[in-house]
C-alpha cells in the first residue's frame, strides 16, 4: 500500500517511524518531510497547507491512506477534499477541527456538553477586554482564540502583565488573525496531563498518557513554547483517572460534536489540568500532540497503522483490540535553535553522533545539503531525542546524555524533563 504522511516535524518523523515498524513493506511518502524523514521515506516538495496540490498528488499516485500530522491542513479542510475524492484519510473535517482552531468554539462546546473546564470570557476589542480584566484576579490566563503554534497563551501574574498581553494580542496583533479574538480564562492550579484518543466519531480508544513541558527553561520558567519535552507513562495517570477522563471528557465531547453535525474522527487530544477537583480540560487539539507523540509511539506494542486505516476508511473501531504498551518508560528532550521561540535563527550546522541503543532521534526542523551532506537547522524546534528504558530515570538519562552530545550553535534544551515523576520516585524510595 502507498501511504501519504502530511507534515514535516518531529511528530511526523515519529509517525513515519511507527508506520514503517507496523508494515516495513509500506510505500511511505511524506509532504514535505525533513532531512530525517527523508532517510526512511520519499519526500515530495509539496507544502502541508497546499491542499489542492496534495489532493492532486494523491490521485496521481493512487494513495491508499493519508495521515495528517499538523493542524493547519486540517483547519484548511484537507479531510473534506480527500473524502470528496473517495480517498481514505485519518483526521477530522474542517468543521470538526474547529475544536482546536477556535478556543471560543471549544469553550462553548464544553459548556453545552458539561465537560469540566475553566470559566472564560471572549473579546475582540482591547478596551472591553482591559475593562473586564481589571475586575478579575491574577494570575489570569490570556489565550489567542485561533491557531498560534502552541505559543498563544500567556499566564499573566500581575495587572501590568495582563494589560501588556491584551495589547500585544489585540492591538499589536503579534499572532495575526489567530489573536484577533482572545479568551480571558480563570487560572487553574495543578499538574498537566496529555491524553490522546483515537476515534471513529463514536467509539474511541485512549493512548498512553504523557506530560508535556511547555516552558523554555529548566524549572518551568521562561516563555511558552510549542513544547520542550515530554515523558510517558505518567504516575498520576492511573487507570481510574483514565476511566474518569473517558467518561467526563471524551464521551460527552464526541456526543456533542455528533449532535452539532460535526462528528470528530481521527485523533482527539485532551490537554488536562489535574487538581483536587478532578481533571479539567485546558485545551483540545485535533491531531497528535508534539512532542508527546515522540515519547508515546516508541512505547506502543501493536499496530497503529491498522487502527488508523479503520478510522480513515470509515469503519467502526468498536471491536478493535485494546492498545498494548511496552513495560518501559520514554523521555523526549527537544533541542531548539538559537533565539527560539521568538527570533529563531536558521542555518546552524548540526553535528549528530551515532545514536546508541535505547535512543530515537526524530528530526523536527532540519535540512541536508545535497552536495556536502551537511545537516543544518531550519526552524525553531530542531530535534527531538527520545530515550527509552526500564525506569524513567534510565530513559531520562539516555535522552539527556545524547542531547548533550548533539551540537549546533545556539542550541537550547531542558535538562529536567520528567522531573516531577523522578522526584516522586525519589520520595517513594
Amino acid at each position: 500500500m502507498k501511504a501519504l504522511l502530511v507534515g514535516g516535524g518531529a511528530r511526523e518523523h515519529a509517525l513515519a517511524w511507527k508506520l514503517l515498524q507496523d508494515d516495513p513493506s509500506l510505500e511511505l511518502i511524506c509532504a514535505p518531510g525533513n532531512a530525517g524523514i527523508a532517510e526512511v521515506a520519499d519526500c515530495i516538495p509539496v507544502k502541508a497547507t497546499d491542499i489542492r496540490g496534495l489532493a492532486a498528488f494523491a490521485e496521481r499516485a493512487d494513495i491508499g491512506l493519508t495521515v495528517v500530522g499538523p493542524e493547519a491542513p486540517l483547519a484548511g479542510g484537507i479531510v473534506d477534499a480527500f473524502r470528496a475524492n473517495g480517498r481514505a484519510i485519518f483526521g477530522p473535517t474542517k468543521a470538526a477541527a474547529e475544536i482546536e482552531t477556535s478556543k471560543r468554539f471549544a469553550k462553548s462546546l464544553m459548556a453545552e456538553a458539561g465537560v469540566p473546564t475553566a470559566a472564560a470570557q471572549h473579546y475582540t476589542d482591547a478596551d472591553a477586554a482591559l475593562r473586564a480584566a481589571s475586575a478579575m484576579a491574577t494570575p489570569l490566563v490570556i489565550k489567542a482564540s485561533g491557531l498560534a503554534a502552541g505559543k498563544g497563551v500567556v499566564i499573566a501574574r500581575s495587572s501590568e502583565e495582563v494589560e501588556r498581553s491584551i495589547n500585544m494580542m489585540l492591538r499589536d496583533c503579534v499572532f495575526g488573525d489567530a489573536g484577533s479574538e482572545i479568551l480571558l480564562e480563570q487560572f487553574m492550579e495543578g499538574e498537566e496531563l496529555s491524553i490522546f484518543a483515537i476515534t471513529d466519531g463514536t467509539n474511541f480508544v485512549t493512548m498512553l498518557p504523557a506530560q508535556d513541558h511547555k516552558r523554555l527553561l529548566d524549572g518551568d520558567i521562561g516563555p511558552n513554547t510549542g513544547g520542550m519535552g515530554a515523558y510517558a507513562p505518567v504516575s498520576i495517570a492511573t487507570s481510574l483517572l483514565i476511566d474518569t477522563v473517558s467518561d467526563t471528557v471524551f464521551e460527552p465531547t464526541l456526543a456533542a460534536m455528533r449532535r452539532l453535525g460535526r462528528p470528530f474522527t481521527g485523533l482527539l487530544y485532551a490537554g488536562l489540568m489535574l487538581n483536587d477537583d478532578g481533571p479539567k480540560v485546558v485545551e483540545f487539539n485535533c491531531r497528535f500532540g508534539d512532542p508527546e507523540t515522540e515519547a508515546i509511539l516508541p512505547l506502543m506494542d501493536g499496530s497503529l497503522l491498522d487502527l488508523m486505516m479503520m478510522v480513515a476508511s470509515g469503519e467502526s473501531i468498536a471491536g478493535a483490540s485494546p492498545l498494548l504498551w511496552k513495560r518501559e518508560f520514554a523521555t523526549t528532550t527537544v533541542l531548539a535553535a538559537h533565539g527560539y521561540p521568538d527570533a529563531v535563527r536558521q542555518g546552524d550546522v548540526i553535528r549528530l553522533p551515532p545514536s546508541p541503543s535505547g535512543v530515537h532521534v526524530f528530526h523536527a526542523s532540519t535540512v541536508r545539503d545535497n552536495e556536502s551532506g551537511q545537516l543544518s537547522t531550519a526552524g525553531g524546534r530542531v530535534l527531538a531525542i527520545t530515550g527509552t528504558g526500564r525506569t524513567l530515570a534510565e530513559a531520562s538519562q539516555r535522552s539527556a546524555s545524547y542531547a548533550e552530545k548533539v551540537t549546533f550553535e545556539g542550541r537550547q534544551f531542558r535538562r529536567d524533563i520528567g522531573k516531577r515523576d523522578l522526584e516522586r520516585d525519589a520520595g517513594a524510595a
